[in-house]
Parts: structure tokens; C-alpha cells; sequence
């Protein structure tokens, strides 16, 4: 209410300061208001002008800095992003301060380091909530989880990150150690998931995504190049799932099977974790790909995907181990 009174009394100000203009003056302002008018008919009328067109440069810019704001740095200084985002540090520190005033960001180790607020994490749950694959994929992963004993996840790509959109946590007392929050992002080219997800890329368009020539290192199993991760992803493709023993995170194993929509494009993968440095053999390795693959298929058809009989995640359901190409 405060700010609305605030608000409310520089209105007043302004009308009364109006009042005392020349007539020269109020001249020059009615043709602003008529250039105004122009603009909001042409606004209007110009479906052919490019939408940059209406880009707000201060909107853009405080979006910019809160997307610097990542895992691996969590904590960052108005130095630093003034010279990351290429603005002056007088307008960084005012747009940290908005962004500070509305609980976007909130101060850290001093007052020129801030991290991510609240009112992110507020908005990140608004936006899980607003998707049909969490609706969907919720009853998918309890019901794997359940045919399993393994902690469950959906993932989707958002750029060079996986992130978790969902999980049925386990059960299991032995296997309940491992816990992925929901938000979690993970390099995509270093982990299964991401080159499960990246199944629809051409080489083009990963080396789009991925221009330099060397990629970043997490594991000695880590893709080295471009070419590298290609391969990868096409092996998990021709499989219909893709399978990590300890690959990215010491102890850790998954098996990750991509999920479509109606279109066939790849939108998220679902994937089964076990809390261990392999799987196991036969006997365990395949009724879990099995169980993966299935899961990932049952969701894939509640977003209408109509999969051919020769779809290799189907056939890995059913199953039938596909033999990589």
C-alpha cells in the first residue's frame, strides 16, 4: 500500500507542475502525446515490424544477469556481471537493486555479491506446475519407482543443461541415500541424459550449441569434442535408451530412455538411478532398461506419441535388447 500512495502523490506533483506551463510548452507536449498516439496506432497496425522492435533494453538486460546466476556459481559480484552482461557497474548495481527489491536476488558475503531469492524459486515452481509433462509424468515415475525400488526422475533440456522437472523419491531404505532435488541442472554432454535428449540434433545443430573445440571435462568418460558427443548420441539413439555406470558421479548408475510427443520430437527423458557403481548383471541390467524404456513409452503415449513397431525404445520395452549400430 505504501508504494501505491508513493506512486499515487508523484501523479499529484506531476498535475500540478502542469499547470504553470507556458503555452509553448503545453504546444510541445501535445505533440508528444500525438507522437505517442502515432506510435501506439502504428504498434498496432505494423504486424510486419520486427518484434525487436519493442525489446525493452533494462527488462533484458536484469533477465541476462539473472541467467548468470547458475550451480557452479552461485554467488556473483556487480563487477563481475557488469563486465559478463557489457554494461557500466553504476547500471548493473541499480538493476541489482531492483532485482534485489522485488526478491529476485538477495545480498551475499558483502554488499556487492548477490544470489538468486526466493522469488526465482517461486517462479520455477509456477512454471513446473504450468507443464503437461509433470501432470503426465508424476503416476509414470511413482509407478516405476514402485516396479523398481529405484528413485525416479524426468528431465528435460533447456540449452547445455539437463534439468530435473520432477522425482518419485524411493522408498528403500538402502537406496534413499542418493537424492536429486527438483531444479537440479547437470551439463548435458557430460551425462547420459543429455545425449538421450539431444537425439534429434543434427551434427549442425550440435555444433551450433557447442562451438568451441574442446569440451569442458568432468570425467575421463566425459566427450572430448563435438564429433565425440555425435557418436554418443547416436549410440543412445539406435539403443532407445542410454545406460551410465559411474560414468559422470562416482557411485552413481542410471539408465535414461527418451520420451516424445505427438510430433516425435524428443521433449524429456526419463530416467531410473541406482545408488551403486554398476547395475548389475543380466538379470538385473535388463528388466531395469526394460522397465525404463516402458515407462518412457507409457508417457510418450499420453502425449499422443504414436511410436512404429521398429521404434528401438519400444522394442527395448518389450523386452528385445537392441544391439547399437
Amino acid at each position: 500500500m505504501a508504494k501505491e500512495n508513493k506512486t499515487g502523490a508523484g501523479r499529484t506533483g506531476a498535475g500540478a507542475r502542469g499547470e504553470a506551463l507556458s503555452a509553448s510548452d503545453r504546444s510541445a507536449a501535445t505533440a508528444q502525446t500525438r507522437n505517442a498516439d502515432d506510435i501506439s496506432g502504428n504498434e498496432n497496425d505494423s504486424d510486419g515490424a520486427a518484434s525487436s522492435t519493442y525489446l525493452v533494453p533494462g527488462l533484458e538486460r536484469g533477465l541476462r544477469i539473472l541467467a548468470e546466476f547458475s550451480a557452479r556459481e552461485p554467488v556473483l559480484g556487480a563487477p563481475e556481471l557488469s563486465k559478463r552482461i557489457g554494461i557500466p557497474r553504476t547500471t548493473t548495481f541499480r538493476l541489482l537493486q531492483t532485482l534485489e527489491a522485488l526478491g529476485f536476488l538477495e545480498r551475499a558475503h558483502g554488499d556487492r555479491h548477490f544470489r538468486l531469492g526466493v522469488a526465482v524459486l517461486r517462479l520455477g515452481f509456477e512454471y513446473l506446475s504450468s507443464l503437461e509433462l509433470t501432470d503426465f509424468g508424476t503416476p509414470v515415475l511413482e509407478q516405476l519407482r514402485d516396479a523398481t525400488g529405484f528413485s525416479t526422475h524426468l528431465l528435460i533440456r533447456d540449452g547445455r543443461d539437463v534439468v530435473f522437472v520432477a522425482k518419485a523419491q524411493t522408498h528403500e531404505p538402502m537406496f534413499s541415500s542418493v537424492k536429486v532435488h527438483v531444479g537440479t541442472r547437470l551439463p548435458a554432454h557430460a551425462t547420459v541424459h543429455g545425449q538421450v535428449l539431444m537425439g534429434d540434433l543434427t551434427p549442425g545443430e550440435l555444433r551450433a550449441l557447442y562451438p568451441e573445440p574442446q569440451l569442458e571435462r568432468f570425467t575421463e568418460r566425459t566427450p572430448a569434442t563435438v564429433d565425440e558427443l555425435y557418436e554418443r548420441v547416436r549410440e543412445s539413439a539406435a539403443l532407445g535408451y542410454a545406460l551410465s555406470e559411474a560414468s559422470f558421479e562416482r557411485g552413481i548408475s542410471v539408465v535414461t530412455a527418451p520420451v516424445r510427443d505427438q510430433t516425435g520430437k524428443i521433449v524429456a527423458a526419463i530416467t531410473a538411478t541406482v545408488p551403486r557403481s554398476d547395475i548389475g548383471g543380466p538379470g538385473e541390467r535388463e528388466p531395469l532398461i526394460a522397465a525404463v524404456c516402458g515407462a518412457a513409452i507409457d508417457l510418450s503415449a499420453r502425449l499422443n506419441y504414436r511410436p512404429n513397431a521398429d521404434d528401438p525404445t519400444v522394442v527395448q520395452a518389450r523386452g528385445k535388447p537392441v544391439a547399437a549400430s
